[in-house]
Formats: structure tokens, C-alpha cells, sequence
């Protein structure tokens, strides 16, 4: 089996950060959002990734092959045309099961049914109040998905997808793009995945669905705090570990053990990354990444970028990396 993840997109939600470094690199709970993805896939047997990256893309292929040992694949995709275009540029290596997975989604499932289900498809869901910047699917009596809608006007279906799919026969699925771009079938200027997915359903394909348990969106600057707070709440709180003198901890917290913190008030919900520094201010519900400095501020749902200086008073900030912001200190 093997794993494609179209990453190839500039990530404007969430700039400034993304600027200088692509979504999947950035900083949540104390780790880029990449690593949190592929550890929810590290228990199954994958022969092979294929990460369809590009703007930025060459760090992501240097972050790969930094830090993991598993046989990856990097395709560029130059023109941003849609999901399925961007899988169909990695057709030389797809052949046999695929699990097709989007860079900012983190998610909690019973993945097991990869490895026991009969269908051509399985489409990964969760139910919304509002699902209508998403995708949702429609069932038939016996559990069968008759139809993927992209975007849906209305908010009465909200069983939405959420970017993780697994699919039998990935040639199949190869063929229902071919023709969807032979078509010239396009949703809002883009072919999209759905759209091929509905074209082999319409083949005979049967394609069915599996609820997920969490489902975390980090697409803009506000669901990456969400998800941050999240992470930091199941398993990835280090406040224990991480007591300075002189230095109250809120849990749950995730400080690095190289940042340097005086006088200070850290959490809750707050990540200080490596080789950062922080003194004489209080720092909650906010991410500062890799070698920032805050002085005399009170920091509260804020992202910081690397190599950012912040001084002064209390703000609510999203600085990209490498700036100096400075307001003065409290009086």
C-alpha cells in the first residue's frame, strides 16, 4: 500500500508564516504539523510515500529525508489546478491500494479498516454543524455513498469528508481523473478528487464511509490554536519535565528543553520552541517557534514566528518569521 499527500498549495490562510515555509512545516505543539500527519500512519504496513509538493517544496523534501528512513517520492506540481491533477502528476507510481491523506488534516480512527474492508473506496467522515467550505457525502439505505458534493450550498448534509480516503484499485481511480480532465470538469476553476470519485461511482465503484473520532483542522491561524490546545491536552504536555526557577508553568505546556525562560508565566496552551527567549512576560494560548524572543510582554492566541523579536505590551499577534516587533515596554 501506498500513501500520496498533495501539499503543493501556497497555504495563504495562514500567512504571514507561510511566506517563508510551507503549511505542512508549520509549528503545532512543538512539532511541525507533517510530523503529527505521518505519525497517525506509522502503524501500518506503507510500501511507499508520494508527497506532491510546491511552492517551498524543497523543505519538505528536506525535512523528509532529515528526519524519516521510509522510501518517499517527491512530484512538483507547477500549475495549482486541483486535487486531482495533482495526484494524476504521480500516476508512474501508483498502482494497487492507496490511501490518499491532505496535508492539514490530523485526525483520530480506527484505521483497521483499511485492512478489512471489501470496497472500492472508503471515504473518512465527520459530522459538522456547517459543512459548507467542505465536502460532503450522500448514502443510499445500505450505507453506500451515491454522491460526493464539493462546497455545498445548503448546511442539511454534514457528513463531511475530511481529506483522508482509501482506495483498492488506485488505476481505477487513475482512469475516473483521466476522464474527469478529459471532460474539462472543473469545480470552481479546479478538478477536484470528489468529482473523479462521483465518475467511478457512476462505473460501479462502491464506495462507503468511516466516521472519525477527532477531527483537526489547521488550515487557518485561529484551528491551529484549536488543534495546539488539543495536542497539548492528549499526551503532548511536557510541564512536568519543564520547571525553571523562577518560572510558574500552567499546564498543559510544551516547552523546549533548549529555550531560555526568566520571569515569566508560561501556559496554559503554550508552546516556547527550541532555543527561544522568553523573560518578564507571561506567554498563554499562543505558539513562539524556533529561536524568538519575547521580553515584557503578555502574549495570549498568538503565532510567532522563527527568529522574531517581540517587546511591549500586551498584543495579540501572527508575525512570520524573522521580525522585529517592538511596542516599547509597560510602564
Amino acid at each position: 500500500m501506498k500513501v500520496v499527500i498533495p501539499m503543493a498549495g501556497y497555504g495563504k490562510r495562514l500567512r504571514p508564516h507561510t511566506y517563508s515555509r510551507p503549511k505542512p512545516l508549520i509549528n503545532i505543539a512543538g512539532q511541525p504539523m507533517l510530523k503529527h500527519l505521518l505519525d497517525t500512519l506509522s502503524r501500518l504496513d506503507i510500501e511507499e510515500y508520494i508527497f506532491i509538493i510546491g511552492y517551498l517544496g524543497d523543505q519538505i523534501e528536506a525535512y523528509v529525508t532529515e528526519n524519516y528512513d521510509f522510501k518517499a517520492v517527491f512530484v512538483v506540481q507547477e500549475e495549482l489546478i486541483g486535487q486531482a491533477h495533482a495526484i494524476y502528476l504521480a500516476r508512474e507510481h501508483l498502482d494497487g491500494p492507496l490511501i490518499v491523506l491532505f496535508a492539514d488534516t490530523l485526525f483520530e480512527t480506527d484505521l483497521s479498516v483499511i485492512e478489512t474492508t471489501q470496497a472500492d473506496g472508503v471515504a473518512f467522515v465527520k459530522e459538522v454543524e456547517d459543512p459548507r467550505r467542505f465536502g460532503v457525502v450522500e448514502l443510499n439505505a445500505e450505507g453506500r455513498i451515491t454522491r460526493f458534493i464539493e462546497k455545498p450550498d445548503s448546511v442539511e448534509n454534514k457528513q463531511v469528508v475530511i481529506g483522508l480516503y482509501y482506495i483498492r484499485d488506485s488505476e481505477r481511480m487513475l482512469h475516473a481523473i483521466e476522464t474527469l480532465m478529459a471532460r474539462r470538469q472543473m469545480t470552481k476553476g479546479e478538478f477536484y478528487l470528489a468529482d473523479a470519485f462521483q465518475i467511478m461511482i457512476e462505473e460501479g465503484a462502491d464506495f462507503r464511509t468511516q466516521k472519525v473520532d477527532i477531527w483537526l483542522d489547521c488550515g487557518k491561524p485561529e484551528t491551529v490554536l484549536e488543534t495546539n490546545r488539543y495536542l497539548l491536552e492528549h499526551g503532548l504536555d511536557n510541564s512536568a519535565e519543564a520547571s525553571r526557577e523562577g518560572v510558574v508553568i500552567v499546564p498543559p505546556v510544551y516547552i523546549h528543553p533548549a529555550a531560555r525562560i526568566e520571569h515569566a508565566v508560561i501556559g496554559p496552551y503554550a508552546v516556547i520552541s527550541a532555543d527561544c527567549e522568553v523573560g518578564h512576560s507571561v506567554i498563554r494560548d499562543s505558539i513562539v517557534d524556533v529561536g524568538a524572543k519575547v521580553y515584557h510582554t503578555l502574549l495570549d492566541r498568538s503565532l510567532i514566528g522563527q527568529h522574531v523579536q517581540v517587546t511591549g505590551r500586551y498584543r495579540t499577534l501572527n508575525v512570520g518569521d524573522t521580525c522585529l516587533i517592538d511596542f516599547g515596554q509597560s510602564d
